[in-house]
């Protein structure tokens, strides 16, 4: 199945997808600007991949407007950018265009068609005047929790190291006959794709393991191996993720695992460098707000104490602000 796809954020995870979908037979256009710009118009869209390098031709432009509108619309972006994002996304937008959100943290658009009786809530943390949700509605949406390791080698060229799992799924939790047709699209790209019931209980999975992570590794310089075998660390870790737990069951997503069954998990990775860590690198924006301030945030909303993530936001964004970087 052909489609329109067009990628916003031609980063890591942008231009994996980017590339493997245009392999599968989609036409392919990306919004980007800069080096990034002009090295998708001279050497096209770049994958490396198991030691080969693969290209692939794209439209390339800073002006949306210039694209046209789209099937789909793959927003891969850090958070920071997404207001941005919201504000030119709208000549991509059609009446059938899809906007598959593959992004850390939680999204402003958390808490619609769930929640319970927070259903509707608008997260001040990730769209303070509520622009981001009047850019892209919910109505457009359909979720994605990215479960793979790609890195940005140069402008235009995404490394890919490993994992191939993506999550996808309807505010909703709806079986919807577009999010079914997506999931096959993905398929056929060569995606492990699972269609989700309930797409905020894998995002707020994702996010109980990377919210700690991550800022430690960006105020320490620390690869994840580091970081969890350091047993003060790792108990403060512990200690952020069961205030994280609380707020999941308020808002009706429990974890039955405990911190230690996660960190587990994180162990396998080894010597990982994490995303944030990669960012404060590279002199870019950090996204606390959308995988820290938000959990803090949630916390006041259901009524849970929150003082070791308060903690962690405190440092981390200090040492972000410090470098400029928040």
């Amino acid at each position: 199945m052909s489609m329109k796809v067009c990628i916003y954020g031609a980063g890591a995870i942008g231009g994996w997808l980017g590339v493997k979908l245009a392999q599968s037979g989609c036409e392919i256009s990306v919004v980007a600007r800069g080096d990034t710009l002009a090295a998708l118009r001279t050497r096209g869209l770049r994958l490396r991949e198991n030691d080969e390098t693969v290209s692939t031709a794209v439209r390339a432009s800073e002006q949306p407007a210039g694209l046209g509108v789209q099937d789909l619309v793959v927003v891969a972006v850090k958070a920071p950018a997404m207001a941005q994002v919201a504000q030119g996304i709208a000549p991509l937008l059609g009446p059938q265009t899809v906007v598959l959100t593959a992004m850390n943290g939680v999204p402003w658009w958390f808490f619609e068609g769930f929640g319970g009786g927070y259903a509707g809530t608008r997260l001040q943390a990730v769209d303070p005047d509520g622009a981001i949700a009047r850019a892209v509605p919910a109505r457009d949406i359909i979720g994605c929790v990215v479960h793979a390791s790609c890195s940005l080698e140069a402008p235009g060229l995404a490394r890919h190291h490993f994992g191939n799992k993506l999550i996808i799924g309807e505010p909703s939790g709806e079986q919807t006959q577009r999010v079914r047709a997506l999931a096959a699209l993905l398929e056929g790209a060569g995606f492990e794709t699972v269609l989700s019931g309930q797409i905020q209980k894998d995002i707020w999975y994702k996010l109980w393991g990377n919210m700690t992570v991550n800022p430690i590794s960006a105020i320490t310089g620390a690869t994840t191996d580091l970081i969890m075998n350091d047993d003060l660390v790792r108990g403060f870790i512990s200690a952020v993720m069961l205030e994280a737990r609380e707020i999941g069951s308020r808002i009706g997503i429990p974890i039955e695992q405990r911190p230690e069954d996660r960190h587990q998990v994180t162990r396998k990775l080894g010597a990982f460098k994490t995303s944030m860590l990669q960012d404060v690198e590279a002199g870019k924006a950090v996204e606390l707000d959308a995988l820290v301030t938000v959990v803090k945030e949630l916390g006041g909303l259901t009524g849970v104490a929150t003082p070791f993530t308060d903690a962690l936001l405190g440092l981390a964004r200090l040492h972000a602000r410090v470098r400029g970087l928040y």
